[in-house]
């Protein structure tokens, strides 16, 4: 070995996306996957490989993975602890021309999807190279958790549509009746600590608008 050579090379422009290992069915969300600064990575946290494809398109399945409409699927092939790559090859991830469709609240659902995206990654200058490759060169986001809370609520109803679920099949992924079970957990901790299932209300409001046609607030 050399000790003239450093041992690690970091581009502190360059980005990984990674997916949380570790999970169950029984927390709050089952899959979840985000983008992180170039670095070491431990075996817990699979790396998914965009060297060759747009950063749009990592922004794009970040956001597909971290639905609630993708998790409720999630839940029901996750049988131990680990998320398995032969999981989540399974899953039903959207593929990307369903993106160039138009949305119903006007525009492309790219054009809806991704700049919620960077506004919920980009919090720091860590993934400054990731806000780049989509095209923004401002700040990052202050984080903000009721703000951050309706984003993603929002991002939820936009898959909820994209998957073409009516609105009963919303409100079971949701919160299914007894003896059935969506997200107990999630529900649990919101009653707890919000005195309401807002994540509920946040994304049946979002999933309306969107039925109606009308355009959700303007993020970025």
């Amino acid at each position: 070995m050399s000790n003239k050579a450093p041992l690690l090379n970091i581009d502190h422009g360059a980005w990984l996306q990674a997916l949380r290992g570790i999970t169950t069915a029984t927390n709050e969300r089952t899959l979840i996957t985000s983008g992180l600064s170039a670095g070491g990575v431990g075996n817990s946290a699979p790396v998914v490989d965009y060297d060759t494809v747009p950063a749009v398109a990592a922004a794009l399945v970040a956001a597909n993975m971290n639905s609630i409409p993708l998790d409720w699927a999630a839940r029901f092939s996750v049988g131990g602890v680990n998320m398995n790559f032969f999981i989540v090859k399974q899953l039903p991830v959207l593929p990307p021309e369903a993106y160039l469709e138009k949305a119903r609240c006007g525009g492309r659902w790219v054009e809806v999807v991704v700049p919620r995206v960077l506004e919920l990654t980009y919090t720091g200058r860590e993934l400054q190279g990731f806000a780049a490759d989509l095209g923004w060169l401002g700040q990052p986001f202050p984080w903000d958790d009721s703000r951050r809370h309706r984003i993603q609520s929002e991002l939820d109803a936009i898959f909820a549509s994209m998957y073409g679920l009516n609105r009963s099949e919303v409100e079971w992924i949701l919160d299914a009746p007894a003896p059935s079970s969506s997200f107990p957990s999630l529900k649990q901790h919101e009653l707890n600590r919000l005195s309401e299932y807002r994540t509920q209300r946040y994304v049946l409001e979002a999933f309306d608008q969107l039925s109606k046609g009308e355009k959700l607030p303007n993020h970025v």
